[in-house]
């Protein structure tokens, strides 16, 4: 046999080796990501992505969820879409005014998320030690006139709002809302006395729909979550009083995985696509 028949024989032979190795190292990286898919739908919300399901843990029990009020209508959807992605999942809400709901959480009231209408209010939180790991800011709010529908009183800015005879709810001021009035007012150089001072924003706009004042200083959200009963106007001096959310899981969450995935949840695209529609802002 001459050297080089015995040469290329032995070319052929390592050739074949390297497709065997080739094919068997394929064969494993398709398993792996078989494996990968299978934790992430057993561990993520749907809408997490593949490098995030790794480091959300699998979500079950009750879930706490203290939340702005503002934060109403989206975030009780969004707790029906968590609960049907997480089978085994009950999400319970305690909405109110985010500084009253900050007040119950540095006094030990059993929470696993705390979602606020501004950074100050969870600052009190943060700086009480209650939160575990950073705030993060989701969305964002701006104030509109709230008026019955019709605006009776034709009612164009907050100038307007301080014409005789107009009576006016407004949030209190340790309020989120309540803070954010005031800046708008600043802005725009006016001082206004309100009939009445409201613990959340709901409450500011249910004094509109009850008829027993004629405006109310709310969230553009709230607006559109009552537009059968409420119409809003905007005005540019609310450019100045935007508020940032942010949301954080508790020091002390009594369900920790299931304050986890809920927080990854609020953060997915599909959540974003309802608070979006529910008239918040990106932050």
């Amino acid at each position: 046999m001459s050297t080089r028949t015995t040469a290329s024989r032995r070319l052929s032979v390592a050739a074949a080796a390297a497709l065997v190795l080739s094919l068997g190292a394929t064969a494993c990286g398709s398993d792996g990501g078989t494996s990968s898919g299978s934790a992430a739908s057993a561990g993520a919300s749907p809408n997490a992505s593949a490098a995030d399901a790794g480091s959300v843990p699998k979500a079950s029990g009750t879930i706490t969820v203290f939340a702005a009020a503002s934060l109403k209508e989206s975030f009780t959807d969004l707790g029906k879409k968590f609960e049907a992605a997480n089978p085994g999942t009950k999400v319970t809400f305690n909405f109110g005014g985010s500084s009253s709901l900050a007040t119950s959480i540095d006094s030990g009231a059993p929470a696993d998320v705390f979602a606020a209408a501004s950074p100050a209010t969870m600052k009190t939180v943060t700086d009480a030690g209650g939160v575990s790991g950073q705030p993060t800011t989701f969305v964002r709010n701006t104030l509109t006139i709230a008026v019955p529908n019709g605006n009776p009183k034709h009612i164009a800015g907050l100038k307007d709002l301080t014409a005789s005879g107009v009576k006016v709810a407004l949030c209190a001021k340790e309020v989120p809302c309540g803070a954010a009035a005031q800046s708008a007012l600043k802005a725009a150089g006016l001082d206004l006395t309100p009939v009445t001072l409201e613990q959340d924003v709901k409450g500011a706009l249910t004094k509109v729909e009850l008829g027993e004042v004629d405006a109310s200083l709310v969230y553009r959200t709230d607006v559109r979550a009552d537009a059968a009963k409420i119409d809003g106007v905007d005005f540019p001096e609310a450019d100045k009083a935007v508020n940032d959310y942010p949301i954080a899981a508790l020091a002390k969450a009594p369900n920790k995985d299931g304050a986890a995935a809920f927080l990854a949840y609020v953060q997915s695209p599909e959540a974003k696509q309802v608070l979006t529609a529910a008239g918040f802002q990106a932050p």
